[in-house]
């Protein structure tokens, strides 16, 4: 094995594809274009095989990584999609989605081993782009493969929200024979997949193919339904449900508070997204007018969020995108990836600024008046606080603006809930272990539960919730 381990960490990475950033700031796929099999089985040669599978623990669903990879180089790609799908109903979108840098490739062997043996710098193995390889693979081949359903039960659960969370939950639930009916405020189901996903990151294609997949399962989807406003959790009950599940995600966008934030085409990040994203059909009335786009959009954060908007703003012809954010590019919590993908297609960053005020004509934002900043002592969050420098005031041009400073969670469902206990800072759901909440029969996951987090911790929310409504009603 040590000779085999030796050979394993010679192999270089193998990159992944993709298109020029000339070409790909004209349509809107895909950035990446996907391994070729043999390539796929070369980078997944790269895995060692680790006893501990540090890689595995540090994902959020535990994926049999290992294992998955070993198939993978053996040729049998069915049965490494199926390791995957053992704890991860969603192993395409994870593939793309996840910041795996952060957790199962920042957790790999391969490139802590190389560093310290003083081998040269190498990648860990590229365990996302193998993760959406196989089970692209195995969809576009077999379909999502069908799982054995237990006997109908007797048993009703509404799931609100459509995002990972409830899918997750809508899947598991319907495996064990519940009946299971999911609730979605938007026109179409799929919540943030859907909604805050643009499509150079993830084709639409496939969340398509998976619900309908869930459909096959006997799965309901009622749109244009917002619970807590058009029907309330008691409703539900009154209905006949026996368990609600609240997966309505964080979706309220930050707000900067600074005069001139209520001017024309200042934007949330999501209305930005969404009008600029997607057809007109698939978002409500007051949305469906074409986005106007300025010759100067300036996007407002630093997360991933903020990337999918100059991204976005670069697709739908804008001459110049700025990302402002008021720390450094060391403290930004988005994937590096996408930043780097972002600086491809030409947008440019301006690091420890911030907008203090927008100006306007007409009623319509013109400039934004900033100030730089430099950063102090740490705040509640371990990172240092960005304090304005004083006398560095200037201000840019800017006919488009998007805030994406982060999301919160709706407090709606609290407001008409009675009991339903939440955390009246940032209105999130309170739970306990088993993902109930303080109403008997109604349980919650996700980023209504965690505040705005990632697609993989709430899809392994979801997971565990069912399980925990499954034993719920079980004693029914």
């Amino acid at each position: 094995m040590p000779c085999d381990n030796h050979r394993r960490l010679e192999i270089a990475l193998q990159p992944a594809p993709k298109q020029d950033p000339a070409q790909r700031v004209k349509n809107w796929d895909e950035a990446f274009l996907g391994y070729e099999l043999d390539t796929a089985v070369i980078e997944a040669e790269r895995c060692i095989h680790c006893p501990t599978a540090p890689c595995q623990e540090a994902c959020p669903v535990e994926n049999d990584i290992p294992r998955a990879l070993l198939l993978l180089e053996e040729g049998d790609l069915n049965a490494a999609a199926n390791v995957f799908r053992e704890t991860s109903t969603l192993p395409e979108m994870c593939g793309r989605l996840c910041p795996q840098e952060s957790l199962c490739e920042g957790a790999c062997v391969v490139g802590f081993a190389i560093r310290t043996a003083d081998m040269g710098r190498q990648a860990p193995v590229a365990i996302g782009k193998l993760e959406s390889f196989v089970s692209d693979q195995q969809r576009r081949t077999e379909g999502f493969p069908m799982p054995e359903l237990a006997p109908p039960s007797d048993k009703k659960v509404a799931i609100v929200g459509s995002g990972p969370a409830s899918l997750a939950v809508a899947e598991d639930l319907a495996k064990e024979g519940h009946s299971c009916t999911v609730f979605e405020a938007w026109p179409e189901p799929g919540g943030v997949l859907l909604y805050g996903i643009p499509n150079f990151k993830m084709r639409k294609e496939i969340l398509d193919e998976k619900l309908a997949f869930l459909r096959n399962l006997g799965i309901e989807f009622v749109c244009n339904t917002r619970i807590g406003g058009d029907v309330t959790i008691d409703d539900l009950f009154r209905d006949g449900y026996h368990a609600v599940f609240i997966g309505t995600g964080a979706g309220v966008g930050g707000q900067m508070r600074i005069p001139g934030e209520e001017l024309g085409e200042v934007y949330q990040a999501t209305e930005f997204l969404v009008r600029g994203n997607l057809q007109p059909h698939q978002l409500p009335q007051d949305m469906r007018e074409p986005l106007p786009i300025g010759k100067h959009v300036l996007v407002v954060g630093g997360g991933d969020t903020s990337m999918d908007c100059v991204r976005t703003a670069v697709r739908l012809g804008a001459e110049s995108v700025t990302c402002m954010y008021r720390r450094t590019e060391h403290e930004q919590k988005g994937r590096e990836e996408e930043r780097r993908h972002a600086r491809e297609e030409g947008v440019q960053f301006q690091y420890l600024t911030v907008p203090t005020r927008f100006l306007g004509d007409n009623g319509r934002v013109t400039a934004a008046e900033c100030v730089r900043m430099r950063l102090g002592e740490p705040d509640d969050t371990g990172r240092r606080r960005p304090e304005p420098v004083p006398g560095s005031e200037f201000a840019v041009p800017a006919d488009t603006v998007v805030l994406a400073i982060g999301y919160n969670a709706d407090e709606l469902m609290e407001e008409t809930t009675p009991g339903l206990h939440t955390d009246k800072r940032s209105h999130l759901i309170r739970i306990q272990e088993d993902f109930s909440t303080s109403r008997k029969g109604v349980f919650a996951g996700g980023d209504n539960v965690n505040g705005a987090d990632l697609v993989v911790t709430a899809l392994a929310d979801g997971r565990r919730a069912a399980e925990a409504i499954h034993g719920y009603l079980q004693t029914l």
